[in-house]
């Protein structure tokens, strides 16, 4: 496995139709820190990026004024980015740095976060940088009372772009943020707009795994549960308001070093039996070394590998994991895993 530093990071931006993928691409596309990035679009995706053309290098790569390059993916998804890659390593691209995948607007992203977690090569070039989803001010309620694909992709962001809301009604902008954080608190939640632009940097350039970002990301998805219990409690969680009847948000506390070993293999076995109920799980675990916390980010069946970061994010040492689920249980996730790390044995986890 290669160093996560030394690795291309991949994002993924989605959102249901019409919620303003477009305008948003386009906009990071013209940002000039931006310009060692190659984006990844659907055959049929809706990117007008014609003005920004400035000439083809061949049938599915064109070059942007920005300096972008832009493709179009129209087999495999695995072998269009090791086809990048290669042409990359060739010379016969420009070396770029970032590379963003774009997806249908009722596309489920998960598959493709698959895709760059459990393919062993792609996995040693690239990394899963972080998940962007466009959500429509005007419609985006009325999607996630309706449409699974937009509660999903919704569910499992890191970054929440709230769009149009200069025409939408400010009451229901609200409604909408309240919503968006009870489904997924720990995503940040922007704007994009014409009166108010997103900054490109808070969506592309920082990750879980840059220098700069590490620390910012933690704290933003460990916040969910510091206005809630102490940090003495040994297990503590705290239930963040039911988005539904099927997917809630969670947290697990664990005051005292947790043993890594055990705790890896019951989070496998967890995902093993459960993978598709656990949308998103993201923890921060004291490990008794002495140094800073071991940082897990999984989605689905899928775990990224563990990071070390060199040092706490604050001075709270307790192991803090959190859990984006649909049709599972709070209470026996944290029993099953108290279990667990209590008699060094695994634990049968019903569904």
């Amino acid at each position: 496995m290669a160093e996560q530093s030394s690795t291309i990071p991949l994002n993924v931006i989605t959102g249901f139709l019409g919620s303003g993928k477009t305008t948003l691409l386009q906009r990071l596309l013209a940002a000039p820190q931006l310009s060692d990035t190659v984006v990844l679009v659907n055959e049929f995706g809706e990117v007008g990026l014609d003005h920004h053309l400035l000439r083809r290098l061949d049938d599915e790569i064109v070059l942007l004024q920005s300096g972008c390059l832009c493709c179009t993916i129209r087999g495999d998804l695995s072998a269009a980015i090791l086809d990048l890659y290669s042409k990359r390593e060739r010379g016969e691209i420009l070396p770029f740095r970032r590379l963003v995948i774009e997806t249908t607007g009722l596309a489920d992203p998960v598959p493709i976060l698959a895709t760059v977690m459990a393919e062993p090569v792609l996995r040693y070039h690239f990394r899963l940088g972080n998940v962007i989803t466009t959500v429509d001010a005007v419609n985006g309620l009325s999607h996630l009372e309706r449409q699974p694909e937009s509660t999903k992709q919704a569910a499992v962001a890191d970054r929440l772009v709230i769009t149009k809301t200069d025409i939408a009604d400010e009451n229901c902008v609200d409604e909408l943020r309240r919503r968006l954080n009870r489904l997924n608190p720990a995503a940040a939640q922007l704007e994009n707009s014409p009166r108010t632009a997103v900054d490109p940097d808070l969506l592309l350039t920082r990750d879980l795994y840059d220098v700069e970002g590490k620390a910012e990301e933690v704290r933003r998805w460990l916040a969910i549960e510091t206005a809630k219990g102490g940090a003495g409690a040994a297990h503590h969680h705290v239930d963040v308001n039911r988005h539904d009847e099927r997917i809630h948000s969670f947290c697990l506390r664990f005051a005292q070093p947790l043993n890594w070993t055990a705790f890896g293999i019951w989070l496998t076995m967890l995902l093993h039996s459960h993978g598709a109920d656990i949308l998103r799980v993201k923890g921060m675990l004291n490990v008794g070394t002495g140094s800073g916390p071991v940082v897990v980010h999984g989605v689905q069946h899928l775990v990224h590998p563990p990071d070390h970061l060199p040092q706490w994010p604050d001075d709270d040492r307790s192991s803090r994991i959190v859990f984006i689920v649909r049709d599972l249980s709070h209470d026996l996730i944290e029993r099953s895993l108290a279990a667990f790390i209590r008699l060094g044995a695994p634990p049968l986890v019903e569904a």
